[in-house]
């Protein structure tokens, strides 16, 4: 009963207060200042300047620095329609993409199976940036490799888009594995850091909840993740400082400026290290390579 009231009353908060929680990350001088600093990642490019992208995160919506890696990538390889597709981005708000949708006037769907999550996002998107801009697509649904594809073609998705992010603490490997419909130019997967660096998978469960199953029996690790991309035509361009959050670049797209890293870069943070021991908890369960 305890915990209920405290979620009702979360909830609440976020929906109605977010303009006050949140006031700092969409003022005009925000978006000036990621602007020039969008321009100086060209120009630098444009003068043969290299940046190293673990230099250039930063935190804005995302969960950590994403949203400044993601802005230096867009920078140097462009953008097509500035379009997006985030599964499992909870209300939009708390998301690798809101920085795009808010402050830069991309415009994307949003996947997720929390009902709530999802109200208080569309909610949240009535208003801000303004009433008047193009509103996000939302889609309360819980994703399959079955439904993934007809789900992002009802909203009028296909083709190429510019981002596609993947956190929905489960599937996420077969998830990506299954979109066909899809030509992201950079895709933004969660990985299990704990498995290490060994080649593994948890099996495609249709019906897997986080909630109800062990929280650690879940995803791909990120060898098995970089599998699967250069099976689909990308490479590892980096991930956040943890680890977890790994960036994959469309084949072709400023490959020199942004050579193909080797997972053992991604894996450097003492947390991901420390991280590596709790695969023992889980590696007597089921596994298939990646």
């Amino acid at each position: 009963m305890l915990s209920a009231v405290k979620q009702y009353l979360k909830n609440f908060i976020k929906k109605y207060f977010y303009i006050i929680l949140l006031r700092d990350k969409f003022t005009p001088a925000l978006q000036v200042n990621q602007r020039q600093l969008f321009l100086y990642y060209q120009q630098c490019f444009r003068e043969n300047k290299i940046i190293r992208l673990s230099d250039t995160g930063y935190k804005v919506f995302s969960q950590h620095e994403e949203d400044g890696l993601l802005l230096f990538i867009f920078a140097i390889i462009g953008t097509t329609a500035k379009t997006f597709v985030d599964i499992g981005g909870n209300d939009g708000v708390n998301s690798n993409c809101a920085n795009f949708a808010v402050n830069f006037g991309w415009h994307g769907l949003f996947i997720d199976s929390d009902k709530t999550a999802v109200k208080r996002g569309i909610h949240f998107y009535k208003r801000y940036p303004d009433p008047w801009s193009f509103k996000p697509r939302f889609v309360c649904q819980k994703v399959t490799r079955e439904n993934i594809n007809p789900i992002i073609e009802k909203e009028g998705f296909s083709g190429s888009i510019d981002l596609l992010s993947i956190d929905i603490d489960g599937n996420d490997y077969w998830i990506w594995d299954a979109i066909n419909i899809l030509e992201p130019r950079v895709v933004m997967v969660e990985a299990k850091v704990e498995f290490g660096f060994n080649n593994v998978v948890v099996p495609y469960d249709p019906g897997y909840s986080h909630l109800t199953k062990n929280p650690l029996y879940n995803g791909a690790s990120p060898v098995a993740f970089n599998n699967l991309a250069k099976r689909k035509g990308y490479r590892l361009a980096g991930a956040n400082g943890y680890g977890h959050n790994m960036i994959f670049i469309k084949n072709g797209l400023a490959d020199d400026y942004f050579p193909e890293v080797a997972v053992a870069t991604i894996l450097t943070h003492p947390s991901a290290i420390e991280s590596f021991k709790d695969f023992e908890r889980v590696m007597h369960l089921e596994f298939i390579e990646g």
